[in-house]
């Protein structure tokens, strides 16, 4: 028994080469699901929200039939797609994030812009996706495998090495470039910033800057080591102290 499958849009970096954007044949090997197949082909459920069986909408737990001709769609942005199967969650109304070791070189970024981004260098796969679930935080990660874990509820497979660009695919793939609220969290701990008046702080500021910039903010040390001082220049750069 075969089954001929076409996946679309940016699933195809999950195919090899000779793969992407055209039909493919695929031996069903006996009747398994077709959420089994497609993560055999390589591609993580995740990142999956519709698919077509010789034009008919399924779920993850069709089984294959020969001959059957598959389409496999990632997330629409624009195309209404109400009163079909669905294949993700409901996204989150609040969104949070966690991000794998592999994709740390952005946390700092996204907490700049005010996205609430949790990030433990030490932590296991299993304790990352329990973390994912407990606080409905959505992973941020490089690892295929990581995506296909049964128990990963919400995850983006991250497909750039440039940290602006690894940024404004995250926002454009969520719809949250309204949710960016700079100066709102620490760098260094994730939580938020407080404004601070210049005087309570005059000792720790350098001379230059206290003469100046008159706008501060101060971390509220959920973690006891961190009492980081902010300060917002008037080109919206920031400095830590």
């Amino acid at each position: 028994s075969k089954a001929i499958f076409r996946f679309y849009e940016e699933l195809n970096d999950f195919l090899p080469r000779e793969r992407r954007k055209t039909d493919f044949e695929v031996d069903l090997k006996g009747k398994g699901s077709i959420k089994e197949m497609i993560e055999a082909i390589g591609v993580p459920h995740r990142e999956i929200d519709l698919i077509l069986v010789n034009g008919r909408s399924v779920d993850f737990n069709y089984i294959l039939q020969d001959r059957d001709q598959i389409s496999v769609y990632p997330v629409f942005e624009s195309l209404n797609i109400e009163d079909i199967i669905r294949i993700r969650n409901a996204p989150l109304r609040r969104t949070r994030f966690i991000a794998d070791v592999n994709i740390g070189e952005i946390v700092k970024y996204m907490r700049l812009l005010g996205f609430d981004v949790y990030f433990n260098p030490s932590l296991s796969i299993k304790e990352m996706i329990e973390i994912s679930k407990r606080g409905k935080r959505i992973i941020l990660t490089k690892s295929k495998n990581l995506l296909k874990f049964k128990d990963v509820t919400h995850g983006i497979f991250v497909r750039s090495d440039i940290v602006e660009v690894e940024i404004k695919g995250i926002m454009d793939l969520l719809d949250i470039k309204d949710n960016i609220r700079p100066f709102s969290r620490c760098l260094c701990c994730n939580s938020h910033l407080k404004t601070i008046t210049k005087e309570e702080i005059e000792d720790r500021i350098p001379a230059k800057i206290k003469e100046s910039y008159n706008e501060y903010y101060h971390c509220k040390i959920l973690c006891k080591s961190c009492d980081n001082i902010y300060c917002r220049f008037s080109d919206n750069k920031i400095t830590q102290g």
